[in-house]
């Protein structure tokens, strides 16, 4: 069995006591690639710095998260497109709209997110995206709208952390996105009950988004990529089928997002 982590901030300040015994607990878990989004300049060394030292299990993305987003987001996307012009990338992320924290620099993140989902359409990079609702918006719809609009060719990737209704799942699979699905699957009251059952495993993907969202029983305390077959095994209960079957079509969804540059990492 393999299984790889789509979105992982293995390189948070979390981890600093621990990093390297929490890869190797991933490894034993059958974690073979563990994919880390950025979130600005601030987390870009740490970050390059593992994927540098572990180049075939840790694969970097690029990209300035939403709540990110303030007065000085030019200077971030600059920087955000000089590592892209400079460096080999697996998707561009994370990107998206967060309303849930502030909303006062939301119209500067639909300018970010704008601007990055046409760097991925040019580079024909996947992206993995950050849709968090709240002040009665909802992001997913807003993200979904935006990416109707503008109809770039060549883009794809991953509605990270994906806690949508059916109808919302089925209409990012319709655009050709994937959904991660985390931790919050195995929540009481998380709602991917309704959801996943329904789901084909062809528009699925895993992923923990460590440190943060531990699965039960773990919720709480910090996540890790390790706990990734817990994820796995919660989709197979929700669908009756083994978790072989979710590592399987899980692993083979995610390895088909992978960019031609990382061919190589393909398992024989």
């Amino acid at each position: 069995m393999i299984l790889i982590d789509t979105h992982a901030h293995i390189y948070d300040s979390q981890f600093d006591e621990d990093r390297n015994t929490m890869l190797h607990q991933a490894e034993t878990q059958q974690i073979s690639q563990i994919w880390m989004p950025n979130c600005a300049s601030e987390t870009m060394p740490g970050m390059m710095a593992l994927a540098e030292q572990y180049p075939d299990r840790c694969l970097p993305m690029m990209g300035l998260h939403p709540a990110y987003v303030n007065d000085t987001f030019e200077d971030e996307l600059a920087a955000v497109e000089d590592q892209l012009n400079r460096n080999a990338f697996m998707a561009v992320g994370e990107i998206g709209l967060d309303f849930y924290w502030d909303m006062a620099y939301v119209n500067q993140q639909f300018v970010a997110f704008e601007t990055q989902l046409r760097w991925a359409s040019e580079q024909k990079l996947p992206v993995s995206m950050h849709t968090r609702s709240g002040h009665d918006r909802n992001a997913f719809m807003e993200a979904a709208d935006l990416i109707e609009k503008l109809a770039l060719p060549d883009l794809t990737g991953i509605f990270h952390c994906f806690v949508g209704t059916l109808d919302e799942a089925k209409r990012a699979i319709e655009m050709g996105f994937k959904l991660g699905i985390g931790g919050v699957s195995t929540f009481k009251n998380g709602g991917l009950d309704k959801v996943l059952p329904y789901i084909s495993l062809e528009h699925l993907v895993l992923e923990t988004d460590s440190p943060y969202l531990a699965p039960v029983p773990h919720r709480g305390k910090r996540n890790e990529p390790a706990y990734l077959q817990i994820i796995a095994q919660r989709i197979a209960d929700l669908k009756q089928i083994s978790i072989d079957d979710v590592a399987r079509h899980t692993t083979a969804n995610a390895l088909s997002l992978l960019p031609a540059l990382y061919t190589n990492l393909l398992p024989e």
